[in-house]
């Protein structure tokens, strides 16, 4: 028994690490690899103010914000997915499943046809305000009928108003050459061309996002379970629905804001948490704030490198590496259930 006992203490350890050690080397990567390759040496004397070449310090700085915003919105949208799917339980769910990512999309589609929004800045706001709008209006809809929230109810209302959202951006879009024009670089969904500033200006709304999911995980765990064991065990469950809702919504705007919708990865990465660690979500979030950005600045890394000297942006990326993972999990009989 106390054999069983270590093992079972080692393992989340061995899995800590081996999740650590992935993360620093996606980082580094993510720092010293692309069209031009920077030496570890380089990188270490311009963060120390000894670097001579501007170039290197220009392409260390860009990189630097560039993993800087892997991070945070790798983090967010695997959380965010996570946190989804035992909302909704429903193990397809994603990020753009409350129709949050087609919200951003339309407000940005508006302020750039509308109101001549040209900035990233900009557009961050705009989106922040278009993902919240649309989350409200995802739960209203669900809410209409009696008896309440429910998943089926939220899936429904998350699909038709996704679809509703993406039709009014793509006739805003047909009827302006250059708002499409503008539109699509963000659309591919990229963490590259983002400065430290936009990173300072979305950072507490990640921290605030991730804070909240964190604060109501054992609820999480509960209402994985359904709304009536979860009322059984005491929840309040209307409360605790919203409370989750309101942080992934926050997570899902900050990263889409930031970096343009990004598919998969909030599907993927909560997947392999849950087979790696279990169902409990209080040991599934951990897991996803270190995997998510790992996968995402992985992803980037690799998009620089096969189509040098351009690149692949790592919206696509992610769809090409996340696909056989999933492909994987589901052809093995390993996805685990909620």
């Amino acid at each position: 028994m106390a054999a069983v006992v270590s093992v079972g203490r080692r393992a989340p350890v061995a899995l800590t690490v081996a999740l650590l050690a992935l993360f620093a080397a996606a980082v580094v990567a993510s720092i010293t690899l692309g069209s031009r390759g920077v030496g570890v040496a380089d990188v270490v004397r311009v963060l120390t103010g000894h670097g001579d070449a501007v170039a290197d310090r220009g392409i260390v700085e860009a990189r630097l914000a560039r993993t800087a915003v892997g991070f945070l919105v790798g983090a967010a949208l695997a959380v965010a997915g996570a946190a989804m799917q035992g909302l909704t339980r429903n193990p397809l769910a994603d990020p753009g499943l409350l129709g949050v990512n087609a919200g951003a999309a339309l407000a940005v589609v508006v302020a750039i046809a509308v109101f001549g929004v040209g900035s990233l800045t900009g557009y961050v706001w705009w989106a922040m305000a278009g993902a919240g709008i649309a989350a409200v209006l995802v739960h209203a809809l669900a809410g209409l009928a009696g008896g309440g929230v429910t998943p089926l109810r939220l899936t429904l209302a998350g699909a038709a108003v996704t679809a509703g959202l993406a039709s009014w951006s793509s006739g805003l879009l047909v009827s302006s050459r250059q708002s499409f024009d503008s539109f699509r670089f963000w659309q591919v969904g990229t963490i590259g061309g983002r400065g430290f500033d936009l990173v300072v200006t979305v950072l507490p709304f990640v921290v605030v996002g991730l804070v909240v999911v964190l604060l109501v995980v054992r609820r999480l765990n509960a209402l994985a379970l359904g709304d009536d064991l979860a009322r059984g065990l005491g929840e309040n469950v209307v409360l605790a629905r919203a409370t989750v809702a309101v942080g992934v919504a926050v997570l899902c705007g900050a990263s889409t804001a930031l970096a343009g919708p990004i598919g998969f990865l909030g599907l993927v990465v909560p997947h392999v948490a849950r087979f790696a660690v279990g169902p409990d979500h209080r040991r599934i979030i951990p897991v996803c704030l270190v995997a998510g950005p790992t996968l995402l600045l992985v992803a980037d890394t690799v998009g620089r490198l096969v189509a040098q000297p351009s690149e692949v942006q790592a919206g696509i990326m992610t769809a090409v590496i996340g696909v056989p993972f999933f492909v994987l999990l589901v052809r093995r009989g390993r996805m685990a259930s909620l």
